[in-house]
C-alpha cells in the first residue's frame, strides 16, 4: 500500500469499491483514486486535517513546510505534502511487511 492508500484507509474511513474508486461512508459518496492526492492538493490534505481534529488529534503548523498532529512532526516541500507525511507517520502501523500482503 502506498501512503495516499493507507491514509485514506486507515484515517478516512474509506473503503476501495472498486480498483478505480474510493466509497466514503460518512458521505454516500465515490472518490475516483486518481483524483485523490493530499500531497499536491491542500484541499484533499485538508480533509485529513478535519478527519484528525474530529478524533482527536491536535493540529499545528509553522507556515508552509511543517505540520504536526499532537507529536508526530512532519516537514515537506509544501504544507499539504507536510500533511500527507504526518498523517502518513500517524497511520502506518504495519507489523505484517508489505511484501506479504
Amino acid at each position: 500500500m502506498n501512503k495516499t492508500e493507507i491514509i485514506a484507509r486507515r484515517i478516512l474511513g474509506w473503503k476501495l469499491n472498486r480498483w478505480d474508486r474510493w466509497y466514503d461512508f460518512e458521505k454516500g459518496i465515490f472518490i475516483p483514486v486518481d483524483e485523490f492526492q493530499p500531497e499536491q492538493n491542500l484541499e484533499h490534505a485538508m480533509l485529513i486535517v478535519e478527519k484528525l481534529k474530529e478524533l482527536g488529534f491536535t493540529y499545528k503548523t509553522d507556515g508552509a513546510c511543517q505540520a504536526c498532529f499532537n507529536d508526530a512532526c512532519e516537514t515537506g516541500n509544501t504544507l499539504a505534502a507536510a500533511i500527507t507525511e504526518a498523517a502518513f507517520a500517524i497511520a502506518d502501523n504495519s507489523s505484517v511487511p508489505d511484501e506479504w500482503l
